[in-house]
């Protein structure tokens, strides 16, 4: 009973009255939408729950795309006892007592499922410190993170987890969320066809964003009322993408600017890069796409391509926007008018794929270490040339290991600075035969 007799009663309808994204949030594996690769009928999540045996797992995705429900209902699903943490407002003490409280679970026959939210934020301590529980099968740990796992967990712990991608919601999938939120609520979204597209594209691939504006705009609307773009947007107080920068508008743009800086047309690629900037996308992504084309379509015919995009980023930290910018458009015209070549990304791609279907083969002796006396009864550092010591600086000798025989991965054409690697190459080509003819 209530301290004070003068407090207004609360009718108990209101009270449960629960936010639209958590009264729509789904009861089984089955429900959850947007996650198919995941959670689908042949799906990771469901073949592991036929399996009968989960193990731990990091996802790995946007905010709003189900990490935490889909935690929620593993447990259930595979008659685990839930816990939830979040890394932002845990330490020390609050991991001690979930494991010692999973501990004593686990003496009466039941396993727990630890669920950690934003678990990226961590430190490397406190991560290590979940490193004994898993192995002795204390928990099953599931963390959250929206950060790249393999820069922000610890190696060890990346080890004994497996890292699951969850997707951003596409317009179908933001869709079947709206028509579910309709159902619940026995009416349709006052909006016009319009409306409702960039309703979805304002939600920008997150699931809970857009149940939150449908309940905003189901709030808002008088009866018989239906909002156009413009009212929605004054509504909500959020202003749509001029594209959607999860979809194909935003895949569309980006494709048309690097295809055009390969094609050598600068004109074209300052304009796709102007349309992006106008649409609010955002500049530091724009400049690792630059970087990624300097690597990729100019390579070593212009080595200064990357030093000039780096330079970009660097320019654009300094004076901000919009002033910078200015630095990524000139980076985005040297791209294209820079000679082209793929000479080296097709290498690595190469050596990448022979690198997996050779395996662990040992490299020749001659070229590894011997800094005890067993390597060097076994042959390691016998017989290596110095080739400093040698004519031209040249030994040409045989790197590759003797299973695999030597490779052709690098082919530089006859374009911009790789002319002159081209000549280099195949000078030692020439000597390597003549001081290795076999």
């Amino acid at each position: 009973m209530s301290d004070d007799l003068f407090a207004p009663r609360v009718p108990e309808e209101v009270a449960n009255r629960r936010p639209l994204a958590d009264r729509l949030r789904p009861q089984t594996i089955a429900e959850v939408t947007g996650q198919e690769h995941l959670t689908g009928e042949d799906g990771v999540l469901r073949r592991m729950i036929a399996s009968g045996s989960l193990g731990s797992m990091i996802f790995w995705g946007p905010p709003g795309t189900g990490k935490t429900t889909v935690a929620r209902l593993l447990s259930g699903e595979a008659g685990l006892a839930f816990e939830q943490i979040s890394a932002i407002f845990s330490g020390v003490a609050d991991l001690k007592k979930v494991f010692d409280t999973a501990r004593l679970r686990r003496m009466d026959g039941r396993q727990t499922l630890l669920f950690v939210d934003e678990i990226h934020r961590f430190n490397r301590a406190q991560q290590d410190s979940f490193l004994p529980v898993m192995e002795d099968g204390t928990i099953i740990l599931v963390g959250a993170t929206t950060e790249n796992p393999s820069f922000e967990l610890n190696a060890a712990l990346l080890s004994r987890a497996r890292v699951l991608t969850f997707k951003s919601h596409d317009e179908e999938s933001l869709e079947e969320l709206l028509k579910r939120a309709e159902t619940a609520e026995g009416k349709a979204l006052p909006l016009t066809a319009d409306a409702r597209a960039s309703l979805l594209r304002m939600a920008d691939g997150d699931g809970r964003a857009v149940l939150t504006l449908a309940e905003e705009v189901w709030r808002a609307a008088r009866d018989g009322e239906t909002f156009d773009t413009e009212a929605l947007t004054r509504i909500v107080q959020r202003r749509a993408p001029v594209y959607d920068k999860a979809q194909d508008g935003h895949y569309n743009l980006i494709s048309a600017l690097h295809k055009s800086v390969r094609g050598s047309d600068p004109d074209a690629a300052l304009y796709y890069l102007a349309r992006m900037f106008d649409a609010g996308e955002d500049p530091l992504y724009l400049g690792r796409r630059l970087v990624r084309m300097a690597v990729e379509d100019i390579g070593l015919a212009d080595p200064q391509a990357l030093v000039i995009c780096n330079a970009a980023k660097d320019a654009y930290d300094y004076l901000g926007s919009p002033e910078g910018e200015l630095a990524f458009a000139q980076a985005c015209v040297y791209l294209a008018t820079a000679p082209k070549s793929n000479a080296v990304y097709t290498a690595f791609k190469a050596a990448t794929q022979a690198a997996k279907e050779n395996g662990s083969l040992l490299p020749p002796k001659h070229i590894l270490n011997a800094p005890t006396k067993l390597m060097k009864g076994e042959g390691y550092g016998e017989g290596y040339r110095y080739d400093h010591d040698e004519p031209d600086a040249f030994s040409g000798q045989d790197y590759f290991p003797e299973k695999m025989g030597r490779q052709t991965f690098y082919d530089p054409p006859e374009r911009g600075f790789e002319r002159d690697i081209r000549k280099r190459l195949e000078y030692w080509a020439k000597l390597r035969k003549e001081r290795n003819p076999r």
